[in-house]
């Protein structure tokens, strides 16, 4: 005899039966043929040897800036040749890194999800267990009372 009836959530129970999928990563051929382009060409440029090569390129050009004798052009050098060829690259090593950190949080995320979904169960299994003690102390308290 129990007072309650446990009705599990559905995604406990996908979880418990392996059915539901682990946590999402980038490189886990969900992401498509345009997405593996994508990642592969962004994991190219996204490094400090890309970055060193981007501004080697932008200083070849650095002499005939300066050369003319105009700001506009110098500045336009800074910022379409140096800059964005220089950072591009940089700023993806840094969203990488911070990529990598986001991952390695979300996993313990998971693995804390896990282990409170476990914890509940066995919570569960206590009170069923309770249930049943309580049933039998009623029940030899009710014969108790009749006789």
């Amino acid at each position: 005899m129990s007072s309650y009836d446990h009705t599990p959530h559905p995604h406990t129970t996908s979880r418990l039966d392996g059915t539901s999928p682990g946590p999402a990563k980038v490189n886990d051929g969900r992401v498509g043929l345009n997405g593996r382009i994508g990642l592969r060409l962004t994991a190219l440029v996204g490094t400090m040897v890309c970055a060193y090569v981007f501004g080697a390129i932008a200083l070849i050009s650095l002499p005939s800036a300066i050369a003319s004798h105009n700001p506009t052009i110098l500045i336009a050098w800074v910022s379409s040749n140096f800059l964005q060829l220089v950072l591009l690259p940089v700023i993806i090593v840094g969203q990488n890194l911070q990529a990598r950190a986001a991952d390695k949080r979300s996993l313990q995320t998971y693995r804390d999800a896990e282990a409170v979904l476990h914890e509940a169960l066995e919570i569960q299994k206590h009170l069923e267990s309770q249930d049943k003690v309580l049933a039998d102390l009623i029940a030899a308290a009710q014969l108790g009372a009749r006789g």
